[in-house]
């Protein structure tokens, strides 16, 4: 098959693939060289619990709706329609299914038949090794599930005892090391998971190998700040609740865990409490988590669970985030808080190089909530098959950032990857007046086209007002500022000549926003606050005059 690919093309993929690490490249050679074979023996024996008792993990939505109908990404489909594995169906819908993360959802103890039938149906169905059932991700996702379930609500039936082992021989020879990332992570815990469970040599070894991925993986993937190194909230949430399993696990099987690897074991309790600061800061006042990077509400559990989980676990309170300026340094994020605003500011990289799945171009976009609402809001994430659709949601123009001669600031293509990428530079913070704290930072994003433009942001926030002064630098291209109003936001008055429009919020509360520099022009665009939910919104533009543009956001001191 003859393939033409332009200078552009060529360019797109030498950018994007010249951060990849070696062990990528040659893994991904072996993952698709390797085909292991399946090792059907009888299951080890189970291990008992050595010390405590498995602690209640945390609940799920309730995604099985009847015997064979299920609801993820916000879509219902049937089984008996669809099977496990219809190729018109979404990947990650087939996922979702195959995850059996409904075993611990709310409504576990109703119907308590259908997942019994379902967990047999599922071991007669799915062949090992067959489908996409078995892809290493949904493989690990359900191992642990499997466990939970039985940990934490039901016995499991003898067929899906015998599966697990087979399901944990078969992932120890499909490590995505090609991947690495969030994939990597959750394929050792799987093997820790199923290693503890189970006893015997075999299951030392699972745990063992397990342990060897999760000692390199923490020091890389949790950063010194305590946030997951993709800059996602949800995937950090994600990986908090790993964290938390994980601890949770360990003391209940407390024998199975290696005597060699017990003092590094020891260390997960100050992981987690960095992970539940960074989680903390990086929420708005309404509890949930901000929308950088592929972010969606009611993927990962909600901060509270996760935080009852920790409670229950006895790992004690989190440290408070109320102060003015929390810098998570190496994150690359900021958050600037008031007595009614909270801003969340983005000043980092978009993600590791090697490893930029599941970034988007939204260098220097912030999120601002006032009196317990969201009022400017990233556009979200609604899905992950590549399209024109998928690299909107990931572009520039859907954030509240600037748009420089209609490009993106980072090459976002396919369905999880990057080309070139925008450099955070210049990061300052200037605390020292209370009354008024100010954020700079550019970016080079924007070198790449003719001129080599710099875009440099500034925020200043007081008690009740938020001002964000852009400037791209030197103006040989058209350039704009987006500011995305939450859906639920009530425009009350708009004067796009004057620059000028009001704001209405649940409460009461007005919020005023002035262009002070630059033409203010009012636009349609979408929110994508979950999988599968795409809300009409309002968005703001305003367009940079002679290199700067400055918009005051200001609310009610009585808010």
């Amino acid at each position: 098959m003859r393939v033409d690919l332009t200078m552009s093309q060529m360019a797109r993929y030498w950018h994007t693939a010249r951060h990849l690490k070696a062990r990528q490249v040659v893994g991904r050679l072996l993952y698709r060289l390797n085909r292991p074979r399946i090792y059907a023996a009888a299951a080890p024996p189970l291990r008992a619990p050595s010390i405590g008792s498995w602690v209640r993990s945390v609940r799920r939505t309730p995604r099985m709706v009847g015997e064979e109908t299920f609801v993820f990404l916000n879509e219902a489909r049937s089984l008996s329609d669809h099977g496990w594995d219809d190729p018109a169906v979404p990947k990650l819908w087939r996922y979702n299914l195959h995850y059996f993360d409904d075993l611990l959802s709310d409504a576990r103890t109703e119907h308590q038949e259908w997942r019994q039938l379902l967990l047999r149906r599922w071991v007669r169905e799915n062949p090992p090794g067959s489908g996409s059932g078995w892809e290493p991700y949904p493989t690990s996702l359900r191992l642990v599930n499997w466990v939970k379930f039985a940990l934490d609500c039901d016995a499991l039936p003898e067929e899906c005892l015998e599966s697990l082992a087979v399901q944990a021989r078969w992932l120890g020879r499909r490590l995505e090391l090609h991947l690495l990332g969030n994939h990597l992570f959750v394929n050792a815990k799987a093997l820790i998971f199923a290693g503890l469970f189970f006893s015997g040599r075999e299951a030392e070894r699972w745990v063992r190998r397990g342990l060897e991925i999760l000692q390199v993986q923490i020091h890389e993937q949790i950063l010194k700040d305590g946030g997951q190194f993709e800059r996602s909230p949800m995937y950090h949430a994600l990986a908090l609740e790993d964290m938390l399993d994980l601890w949770n696990a360990a003391g209940t099987f407390a024998d199975g865990v290696p005597e060699t690897w017990r003092s590094f074991v020891a260390t997960w309790p100050e992981v987690i409490g960095r992970m539940r600061h960074w989680l903390a800061a990086m929420c708005h006042q309404d509890g949930e988590i901000s929308l950088f990077n592929d972010a969606a509400i009611g993927v990962a559990p909600a901060p509270l669970a996760l935080e009852e989980y920790a409670e229950r676990l006895g790992l004690g309170g989190v440290q408070p985030v109320d102060r003015h300026v929390t810098n998570l340094y190496e994150s690359g994020y900021v958050r600037l808080a008031r007595a009614h605003a909270v801003a969340v500011l983005d000043v980092g990289q978009i993600g590791p190089d090697y490893l930029p799945a599941h970034a988007h171009a939204d260098t220097l976009s912030f999120e601002l909530s006032v009196a317990g609402q969201r009022v400017f809001v990233n556009g979200g994430t609604s899905l992950y098959e590549a399209g024109e659709e998928r690299n909107r949601q990931r572009g520039t123009a859907a954030h509240n950032t600037v748009v420089v001669a209609g490009e993106d600031s980072s090459e976002v293509w396919g369905a999880f990857r990057v080309a070139r990428r925008a450099r955070p530079k210049g990061l300052s913070i200037d605390e020292q007046n209370d009354s008024v704290t100010r954020v700079t930072c550019s970016h080079t994003g924007y070198c790449r086209l003719s001129g080599r433009p710099l875009h440099t942001r500034r925020w200043s926030m007081a008690n009740n007002a938020i001002v964000v002064e852009d400037t791209v630098s030197p103006a040989v291209h058209p350039a704009e500022a987006r500011f995305h109003i939450h859906p639920s936001i009530l425009i009350e008055d708009r004067d796009e000549r004057n620059g000028r429009v009001m704001l209405r919020l649940s409460d009461g509360t007005a919020v005023h926003v002035a262009a002070e520099r630059g033409q203010l022009r009012i636009d349609a665009g979408y929110y994508h606050p979950q999988f599968g939910v795409s809300e009409p919104a309002t968005v703001l533009v305003v367009a940079l005059e002679l290199e700067r543009g400055i918009v005051r956001i200001a609310w009610d001191s009585a808010a």
